[in-house]
């Protein structure tokens, strides 16, 4: 029989990626996904963690230390961490927690199976961490969280300096993709069934830096557009100080690129903002988000915010709230500021008390909820088109007694809906009219204006009951200039 595994995965989009590239490794490699009966646990757990979040580490330990007393009543079982705090830590989780098998870090997440057999016969562990890319994320196989939709790496690593950031020590400066490989990947996953891609980086607006063209992400957002049986392309994260209006342009005006934008604020302060190394300001800000909303009035921003870095004051904090009103994002992430080792802001003076950083983010929980009910309740009345969850996943169907299924909108809103009387897909496609707002989604009980089904509908049924891991074979950028992305009519660029 085969050998089982289970991922566990904490931390951001980039992470959720990885854990997919290393569920398809180990599947091609023999392993199956384990399934929990009757207490059994997996022939293979592993950790793949974040060292952002706060007490990411006591947070690892912790699990580890579960993870012992797995190993002690299964002495076959094996256990390995990788990502973010694994390239920090190094060999520090194996003196901390000596019956760890294997630590790999964020750049080489190929190699887990072949340290996994090592660790077996030398029958100790293995520590590997490189400190560079060895191999693009995208040349391994992979087994996706869902069959219609799919993450697609445009980039690795970062090259700001934000001080709170730990990332780009982590993942290592900005590596980009040839466009024809982007583009190759995207055709092969549309061909297997996906309708929706996101196209993801640390900072994917800065896109381009490697081969030098400036304007290559509005580039790629129109070339995706040009994808037959794509229906969604959204991306993740951009920045601010990167973010110009030929990317506003090529979202506008390319119509499978959805009204959605996630854009980082961190701070309303422009002081806290300088001391954080953002280097831009709230009225740029702001004004990137008039200029979006002048293109698209429909588009739905979202966004990051940190309470209490240090030094932030009452008045610092005031600003924040007032971006805040003035931008009306539809949902926002707010987090507590924490003091991350390795990072600048580590080190500044004026560390928040907790209960002052506790009491701020409250306030501002608050007031980001009031703000996205608002604004959710301006779609009462409306119809929407909604891109079908799959039921098994988290909260895919919402209520067996009312039988609602959830779907995102094209603006990424959660939105519940009966279906009526149709036998209704994951993948398919449906318009319902919202009849009530809730502030973090929305809720149809009418019957649906329209359903369609879909070729992704038509992967997610042929789909059940297999397991499916798929490789597109797609390299790091080679040297020199990359093939150039079709020539389209673009604004200038506005920085």
């Amino acid at each position: 029989m085969s050998k089982t595994y289970e991922v566990r995965t904490y931390g951001c989009q980039m992470n959720v990626h990885d854990s997919e590239r290393l569920s398809g490794l180990l599947e091609t490699a023999g392993y199956a996904a384990h399934e929990s009966q009757d207490g059994e646990v997996p022939d293979l757990l592993v950790f793949n963690t974040c060292a952002v979040r706060e007490n990411a580490d006591n947070k690892l330990y912790g699990n580890l230390g579960h993870a012992a007393h797995l190993k002690e009543k299964n002495p076959g079982m094996q256990v390995a961490v990788g990502g973010c705090l694994a390239q920090k830590d190094k060999a520090t989780i194996t003196e901390r927690a000596p019956w760890v098998d294997v630590v790999f870090g964020t750049h080489n997440v190929g190699s887990l199976p072949v340290l996994l057999e090592r660790a077996r016969v030398q029958e100790e562990s293995q520590v590997e961490i490189l400190e560079s890319l060895e191999v693009f994320p995208s040349t391994l196989p992979t087994k996706r969280d869902s069959v219609f939709a799919a993450w697609v790496s445009i980039s690795v690593g970062c090259n700001n300096t934000c001080t709170f950031c730990i990332v780009p020590s982590l993942r290592g400066k900005e590596k980009d993709r040839r466009p024809g490989d982007v583009l190759a990947e995207v055709e092969a996953l549309v061909a297997d069934g996906v309708v929706e891609v996101t196209l993801l980086g640390q900072n994917v607006n800065s896109y381009g830096v490697e081969f030098g063209d400036r304007l290559a992400f509005g580039k790629l957002l129109r070339a995706c557009g040009e994808i037959e049986g794509l229906e969604r392309v959204r991306f993740t994260s951009p920045h601010p100080k990167d973010f110009t209006d030929d990317v506003i342009a090529a979202m506008a005006e390319t119509p499978n690129v959805m009204p959605q934008l996630h854009m980082p604020l961190q701070s309303g302060s422009d002081r806290v903002l300088r001391a954080m190394r953002r280097s831009y300001r709230r009225e740029k800000f702001l004004g990137i988000l008039d200029r979006v909303r002048a293109a698209m009035p429909e588009a739905a921003i979202t966004t990051d915010i940190i309470v209490g870095f240090p030094g932030e004051t009452e008045e610092d904090f005031q600003d924040t709230l007032d971006v805040v009103r003035r931008a009306r994002f539809s949902s926002a992430f707010t987090f507590q500021y924490s003091q991350r080792p390795g990072t600048p802001a580590a080190d500044l003076p004026d560390q928040l008390p907790k209960a002052v950083v506790q009491e701020r983010y409250e306030r501002l929980a608050a007031l980001v909820e009031e703000v996205a009910w608002q604004e959710n309740q301006w779609l009462e009345g409306r119809t929407v088109e909604l891109l079908v969850s799959d039921h098994k996943a988290a909260g895919g169907r919402k209520d067996h007694e009312t039988k609602r299924l959830t779907g995102r909108a094209r603006d990424n809103r959660l939105v519940h809906f009966v279906p009526g009387g149709h036998e209704i897909r994951p993948g398919d496609v449906v318009e319902v009219v919202v009849t009530h707002a809730a502030p973090h989604h929305l809720v149809s009980d009418d019957v649906p204006v329209s359903y369609r089904r879909t070729a992704a509908g038509d992967a997610w049924e042929a789909g059940q009951g297999r397991t499916q891991v798929r490789s597109v074979g797609l390299g790091m950028p080679s040297v020199g200039a990359p093939d150039p992305l079709p020539d389209v009519d673009l604004p200038a660029c506005a920085r």
